[in-house]
């Protein structure tokens, strides 16, 4: 693997920075605190760090709302504290990939507050205003994803603004060529400074139908999704004209362009849309758009043999030239074993969902907190922070829950995240027992098994960059082969709390790894028996 391929199989690692390590006492993570944990997060195995936003920002959506593309939030540190986590990154081998939500701004951005004065100044046109229908009302139907519909009046200028998001999010105008270029020069910032690749968020949003279209209604059936169902009215429609436009697609060469003189950085863009999958293929086709499509596929809130076979199947077929992105959890959604593990998730579950993600084919994204086997954290309505779950309360409950600090040291003070008891979310008082100072000295724990996985992963080129194929259709086994030429490796997952035995589709097979630990050995009959929630490798 080329140095300037890195990201094809790696394994990057999520730091929700308000949530990781708290290095000054006001209860809120920072810079400093990512630089103190740079050694544990590169003794986990981890290629990269993706950091979610650290801007400066009014933090309406903490950090997804930039009101200054170039500066740092004071609550986060400065620029020379970024310059010193780059160096360090480096010197442990760890790649930087920061977040860029080029999107929308802030409303309090100095664009966006000259825009509004007027219809006349400099930047009028470099968010997306439009004229009240006769009866005065919004110029179309399309909805906010936060809530509500996604236009807002500004009296000064008697027009709508959109906004895809919070109404404080205010939509940039991509059909202005200064606004991309604009946009590229605070993107080549970033890359003068060393990060290593950008995260791209929502950046199938940058542009709208310039006609206006109303948005199609989506029938009741098929209202669903992360985050939108029933109980948000966005996911009442078809959203076809506020995003994912064709003209997109410009715009991201123009951005690969950019990237590509700086040689071994990379683009991982958020694609969600109406056909997902059809939209990742686009937006990595060729060698001149993205590098790598960020999978939402696997945040669902159910999975099975039968889902995970018939979602990367899918993917596969489709993705012919791209290279995904894969991840069963992040900072927006509920952590996966929650999700996946049902009422009464155990640790054996966290290895063997970890273990998965880590087998498919593609690059992994895995956030902070997954590789402690970490559950959802339950938050009281008056704790609430996350103005999605303020305004869905109590059928949606926000994103509050994944995004709790991290637990370092079981009976130290907030958990060890922070000096400060009052903390930005509370340290969840369920996640002590399984802080970090307790798992490092368990042999089985989900940390240790973590990065167990990830140093063997390592030595398998076939799970960094092989083929796959699956071979099983089971309620409760998953099967596949990851292949290259003649080399095969079998991976098999048992999603079930009974030992299960499968019988191999070929014979001549060596185990080599298995989890939990135990004597590998074929039966006489090519059959192997899987651990309650256990997975087994077998190099043929």
């Amino acid at each position: 693997m080329t140095s300037s391929l890195w990201w094809r199989g790696a394994v990057i690692y999520q730091v929700y920075p308000r949530s990781l390590m708290d290095s000054n006492g006001d209860g809120i993570g920072d810079l400093p605190g990512i630089i103190e944990k740079l050694d544990y997060i590169a003794s986990l195995g981890v290629d990269a760090i993706w950091i979610s936003p650290f801007f400066k920002s009014p933090m309406h959506d903490f950090g997804y709302d930039i009101s200054d593309y170039r500066s740092i939030d004071p609550i986060f540190g400065h620029l020379d504290d970024l310059d010193r986590l780059i160096k360090k990154a480096h010197q442990l081998g760890l790649k930087i990939i920061i977040d860029q939500v080029l999107s929308h701004t802030s409303d309090q951005h100095a664009w966006f507050q000259e825009s509004r004065t007027s219809r006349t100044n400099e930047k009028a046109d470099w968010y997306v205003w439009v004229d009240p229908r006769d009866d005065g009302s919004p110029p179309n139907n399309w909805l906010a994803i936060f809530g509500g519909v996604a236009w807002e009046w500004e009296p000064r200028r008697g027009q709508y603004y959109l906004h895809n998001f919070l109404k404080s999010q205010p939509d940039l105008n991509y059909h202005c060529e200064a606004v991309q270029q604009q946009i590229l020069d605070e993107v080549e910032f970033w890359l003068k400074r060393g990060v290593d690749g950008l995260r791209l968020d929502a950046i199938t949003f940058c542009f709208h139908d310039e006609a206006l279209r109303d948005n199609p209604a989506k029938p009741a059936e098929e209202r669903k999704g992360r985050g939108f169902s029933v109980d948000n009215p966005y996911a009442f429609q078809r959203h076809l004209y506020n995003n994912d436009r064709p003209e997109t697609l410009a715009f991201i060469e123009k951005l690969r362009a950019l990237l590509n003189g700086y040689p071994g950085t990379v683009t991982l863009g958020e694609i969600s849309t109406e056909d997902s999958l059809h939209s990742m293929a686009e937006y990595t086709a060729g060698n001149n758009r993205l590098h790598m499509a960020y999978s939402f596929e696997l945040l669902a809130e159910k999975v099975s043999p039968a889902y995970v076979r018939e979602t990367v199947e899918n993917l596969e077929k489709n993705l012919t030239e791209g290279w995904s992105c894969w991840a069963h959890g992040n900072h927006d959604v509920v952590r996966v074993l929650s999700r996946w593990g049902g009422e009464t998730p155990t640790p054996a579950m966290a290895k063997l969902f970890n273990t998965l993600l880590l087998s498919l084919r593609g690059s992994v994204c895995t956030y902070q907190g997954e590789e402690l086997g970490l559950t959802e954290a339950v938050i009281e309505h008056h704790k609430l922070q996350d103005p999605y779950g303020i305004t869905f309360w109590p059928m949606f409950k926000g994103r509050d829950g994944c995004r709790t600090p991290m637990p370092w040291h079981k009976t130290a003070i907030a958990g060890g995240f922070s000096d400060s008891e009052n903390t930005w979310l509370p340290v969840s008082e369920s996640h002590r027992e399984f802080a970090v100072d307790v798992q490092e000295h368990e042999a089985g724990s989900v940390l240790n098994h973590y990065r167990d996985f990830i140093r063997w992963r390592k030595q398998q080129p076939l799970l960094l960059e092989g083929n796959i194929r699956f071979v099983c259709d089971s309620e409760n086994v998953l099967a596949f082969y990851r292949y290259t030429g003649e080399q095969r490796l079998l991976a098999v997952f048992n999603f079930s709390g009974e030992a299960q035995q499968f019988t191999l589709p070929e014979s001549g097979g060596m185990p080599v790894y298995a989890s939990p630990a135990q004597t590998m050995a074929l039966a006489a009959n090519n059959r192997i028996t899987l651990a309650p929630y256990g997975s087994q490798f077998i190099r043929f």
